[in-house]
């Protein structure tokens, strides 16, 4: 290639990111392996943040590059409309397997943003298809973030990803978050107050009657937004609510998915079943884009009944559904979690992993800690007048120290990949706090 062009930096408008001041001062990661990434400068960078909370196997599994090799050079493409290939019901079948009997199947998108779009318009179809059309209307969460598309940013609740876009979807409501930090700051896993925050679905069904109500969809632990954790019963009285109205509950476990709660995916941990459950990210571990929906039979029936013989039942679909490629890494990625017992390793981490985020406990500049599974988040005290600067230079000392954290807001979020072992994690929390020390 041109040196020219390999070296220009300008045609990539970059996502989420801040163009100018990248640019000026670029971090180019260019190999990785395990917990590791390596830059441009051939330094090695910790993960802590399991690439964008997707790498859960960590990174260059052996495993997972083959069978990536194998299938590209097999059949690269094939189309799921009107056709089919076997790696596609294969690794449904693993996805389904994986969850308890009464989400059993699976509907393919490429990403998580997809996947709430889908999930958003098999709710609204579901109603349909049984007779109750009047069921469109929709009803996210404070601080929820739910993917990039209309649907998503319209039912997700994070101010920044919505107020550039217009008005957005017409019928949606939106549930408050649960940070209650009065109450639970610097809580251990589960924080014990704010169950009561779910009866708010009580108060918006009066609103608008349930009878125009399509469906809830929330985070189980709310991740882009600063790691939320649902307050004990929380998850059980939404679920509670949503059977008593007709109202379909849908996961968003495109973060929690695959390990990361120290659970197949949040449904096994909380021990609440929802109607839907959108997933991406973990199910690659990161290698191939890939996401989806996994839905009740009830609600793949439902379909199958209204539609006429050899007609189409869901007008729906992407290109990519069920890509033989992205299927080949899924099947061979949810096959290394089992045989490598990552699940239960990050459970058994996990209370190493509690201690070491509560250490930062008295660190400068640090309100609240929070923990879950492998998941931690360091809140800091904003700058005045500065929103996130502290944060995002905590990130750039980070990065100097040879660590990879996320921050968003003036939060820094921790997820490393499950194979971490208790030297990283005390690397990564000892980094975070010498840069705590160090910052303004």
């Amino acid at each position: 290639m041109d040196g020219s062009l390999r070296n220009n930096l300008e045609a990539f408008f970059m996502p989420f990111t801040a163009n100018r001041q990248f640019k000026s001062a670029p971090r180019l990661l260019v190999e990785a392996e395990g917990m590791y990434f390596k830059d441009q400068a051939g330094r090695r960078i910790l993960d802590g943040t399991a690439g964008l909370w997707c790498v859960n196997a960590g990174h260059g599994r052996k495993p997972i590059v083959e069978a990536v090799q194998r299938q590209v050079a097999k059949l690269d493409y094939a189309p799921t409309f009107q056709m089919g290939h076997p790696l596609a019901f294969e690794a449904a079948a693993k996805l389904a397997a994986m969850l308890p009997a009464p989400l059993d199947h699976v509907f393919f998108s490429n990403s998580g943003s997809e996947a709430v779009d889908s999930a958003l318009k098999i709710a609204i179809a579901y109603h349909r298809v049984r007779g109750e059309g009047t069921r469109t209307r929709l009803i996210g969460r404070e601080r929820g973030y739910h993917g990039v598309g209309f649907g998503g940013i319209s039912v997700g609740g994070i101010s920044a990803n919505r107020k550039f876009f217009g008005p957005l979807l017409a019928g949606v409501d939106h549930l408050p978050h649960t940070h209650l930090p009065e109450k639970n700051a610097f809580s251990k896993g589960v924080p014990a107050h704010g169950a009561e925050l779910a009866d708010e679905l009580e108060r918006i069904v009066a609103l608008h009657d349930p009878s125009t109500i399509a469906a809830v969809i929330v985070e189980p632990v709310a991740g882009s937004t600063g790691v939320l954790i649902p307050p004990k019963g929380y998850l059980e009285r939404l679920r509670e609510i949503c059977t008593k109205h007709g109202i379909l509950l849908i996961f968003d476990e495109v973060i929690t998915g695959f390990g990361r709660l120290g659970s197949s995916f949040a449904v096994e941990h909380f021990g609440v079943v929802p109607d839907m459950v959108t997933f991406a990210k973990g199910v690659t571990n990161g290698t191939i884009p890939m996401g989806g929906v996994i839905l009740k039979r009830e609600i793949y029936d439902a379909f199958m009944e209204a539609a006429p013989e050899n007609t189409i039942e869901l007008f729906h679909g992407y290109t990519y559904s069920g890509h033989p490629v992205a299927a080949a890494a899924a099947i061979a990625t949810m096959d290394l979690y089992k045989e490598e017992g990552l699940f239960e390793r990050a459970r058994d981490l996990a209370p190493y992993w509690e201690a070491a985020i509560h250490s930062l406990k008295g660190a400068r500049n640090v309100i609240d800690l929070r923990n879950i599974g492998l998941v931690g988040a360091i809140e800091l005290e904003p700058i005045p007048g500065k929103p996130t600067k502290r944060a995002f230079d905590a990130f750039l000392k980070a990065w100097e120290k040879g660590v990879l954290i996320r921050t968003t807001g003036d939060i820094i979020a921790l997820s490393p990949p499950l194979i971490v072992e208790k030297k990283e994690i005390d690397r990564l929390v000892e980094t975070v706090g010498e840069v705590l020390k160090e910052a303004a």
